[in-house]
């Protein structure tokens, strides 16, 4: 008998995607496992590195993309969700890779402008920064407005040089993405691999508030979906308060977010106790078990240690939305996987 983790109904009632098959206690599969992609959820994914996160990731992508009504966005820190555009197995996935994502710069708060520079907004250049992003939402504007103050030379010098650093990083520009284009009901990747973690935030933070405030304004008609891999980098920085925002308001308007993460003691409690779906692979770090741990449902049988899954591609779920615990195996992806790390060995046997 399948089931739909995220919602009481079966099948039948609306979208779903299938996450994998039940596990049997022999290890093989059992009945499919869906998700419910009708409804926005908040999501996350945890597991140490090579048993299945970021691969997971990917099957709930492009279930995604197959999926009518839906707007999937990933954040691709690592570069390993490229190949969702590569020919797939069975129906289409429709993908588009934006290998320089811009965006707005208008799209970042006073605040976020200074944190994302490292500038204190008590401070003479941090301050100067703050009153151009309140004034101006171009970067060569901003540092136009600064220019034209008449603060002490050092303190103009500093600021235009902040906010150089941050042109030359590439990710601003007027043309950046938008909701129209986020929202075309392809899954859109955003391959931020080789940038650093102030611009990787930056993109982080302008596409996730674009995608919530399309939603509040009526703007959008899909249901967005923002997949963030290796979150934990996402929360230390000027993203995270969008994140928080979509974890804990993104129901209202109908904005879901997967999180991704090997780090789950390194993101906030919060990442942990708003998701209504928690997909578990393996963890050995005694934080990390800690930070799940706290969060662990009464509804659970058993300890976390006791059920946590050992092997590459099994997946523990607690699906709050129906108060269930699923062992479960993830399907195969209709893509390949883009996350498998080089070997020394492959080198030698092209020579």
């Amino acid at each position: 008998m399948s089931f739909v983790i995220g919602r009481e109904e079966g099948p039948g009632a609306g979208p779903t995607g299938q996450l994998g098959t039940y596990r049997a206690l022999d290890g093989s599969a059992g009945a499919p496992l869906y998700l419910d992609l009708d409804g926005p959820h908040a999501m996350l994914v945890v597991g140490k590195r090579g048993y299945g996160k970021s691969y997971t990731l990917g099957v709930v992508a492009e279930a995604l993309a197959r999926t009518p009504g839906v707007a999937p966005v990933v954040v691709d820190p690592m570069g390993v969700f490229s190949t969702l555009d590569d020919p797939a197995d069975g129906e289409p996935v429709p993908a588009e890779v934006v290998a320089t994502p811009r965006v707005d710069p208008g799209a970042l708060d006073p605040r976020s402008w200074c944190a994302l520079v490292g500038l204190d907004p008590g401070g003479g250049p941090g301050g100067l920064v703050w009153q151009a992003a309140r004034e101006v939402d171009s970067l060569p504007g901003m540092r136009r407005a600064i220019a034209a103050t008449d603060a002490p030379g050092p303190d103009r010098r500093a600021a235009d040089n902040h906010l150089a650093l941050a042109a030359s990083w590439g990710v601003f520009g007027a043309d950046g993405l938008d909701a129209t284009r986020l929202g075309s009901g392809r899954v859109t990747v955003l391959d931020l691999s080789g940038l650093a973690d102030a611009p990787m935030n930056a993109v982080a933070r302008a596409v996730g508030e674009g995608l919530y405030r399309s939603r509040v304004t009526g703007d959008l008609d899909r249901l967005p979906w923002l997949l963030v891999d290796e979150a934990h980098t996402f929360f230390g920085g000027v993203a995270g308060a969008t994140l928080n925002r979509i974890l804990t308001r993104g129901r209202a308007p109908g904005v879901s977010l997967g999180l991704a993460t090997q780090r789950p003691g390194a993101i906030p409690a919060a990442g942990v106790s708003q998701s209504d779906l928690l997909c578990t692979h393996r963890l050995t770090a005694r934080e990390d078990i800690e930070a799940l741990r706290a969060a662990r449902p009464t509804y659970m049988e058993g300890s976390l240690t006791e059920r946590m899954p050992t092997e590459p591609g099994e997946v523990l779920v607690v699906d709050d939305a129906t108060e269930t615990v699923h062992t479960a195996l993830v399907r195969r992806r209709a893509t390949p996987h883009g996350g498998d790390s080089p070997r020394a060995s492959d080198s030698v046997a092209s020579d």
